[in-house]
């Protein structure tokens, strides 16, 4: 894997359509060489994301109360809320590589976060005909722990990654998570039995060359 060191950003919780305004002005920023490459780590309130390809029955029941909102990156339905880390990548990719490109370094970066975190996991490889299986899985307990949904834009990327970390999980299984509806989605909690944010934090800033 190339080295790619990128500038940390960290804030705690941001509101989703605040979050999503900075990160455009970020990507303008990046595309002008007027930022480095970034990663901004936050979390946000209670919020349903969807993208342009996500079915109408994925959704939740309006009667949650959780807002759903509309999102430019790629994937389907995702979960965001306290007790999960949300990863925003604002990166300029090189010219021989594309989002696809980029997006299994993205898996195979947080692979290696959570195995410092003491849990076994994997990326995966789609099947023909398959929901695309971007993510990454628990190796023991064959789980998905985070959500992966990216874009491109003259050659700059944006949004990234949704880490569970001991947040509630009972709100995935409101709709249909990332397209699958037998998916079982987990956190470094259930996995582990305890989860530091901190730690975790620290562990995803490291494997990102962060600082």
């Amino acid at each position: 894997m190339r080295a790619r060191p990128l500038t940390l950003i960290q804030d705690d919780l941001v509101a989703y359509d605040v979050a999503m305004e900075r990160m455009t002005a970020m990507v303008g920023e990046r595309q002008q060489d007027a930022r480095p490459d970034t990663l901004w780590l936050l979390s946000h309130p209670p919020v349903y994301t969807i993208g342009r390809r996500t079915p109408m029955a994925h959704l939740p029941d309006p009667s949650r109360g959780i807002p759903v909102m509309e999102t430019g990156r790629g994937g389907q339905l995702t979960y965001h809320g306290p007790g999960q880390l949300v990863g925003y990548l604002i990166v300029k990719l090189d010219q021989d590589q594309g989002i696809v490109d980029y997006v299994r370094e993205v898996e195979l970066r947080l692979v290696e976060a959570l195995g410092k975190l003491g849990l076994p996991a994997e990326r995966r490889d789609t099947p023909p005909g398959s929901e695309l299986l971007t993510g990454v899985w628990t190796t023991e307990t064959d789980r998905k722990i985070i959500s992966i949904g990216m874009r491109q834009s003259r050659g700059v990327t944006s949004h990234g990654f949704a880490l569970n970390v001991d947040g509630d999980l009972t709100p995935w299984d409101w709709a249909v998570a990332c397209g699958m509806p037998d998916v079982d989605m987990t956190s470094l909690k259930r996995e582990l039995g305890t989860a530091s944010m901190g730690e975790v934090r620290a562990a995803v800033s490291a494997a990102f060359e962060a600082s």
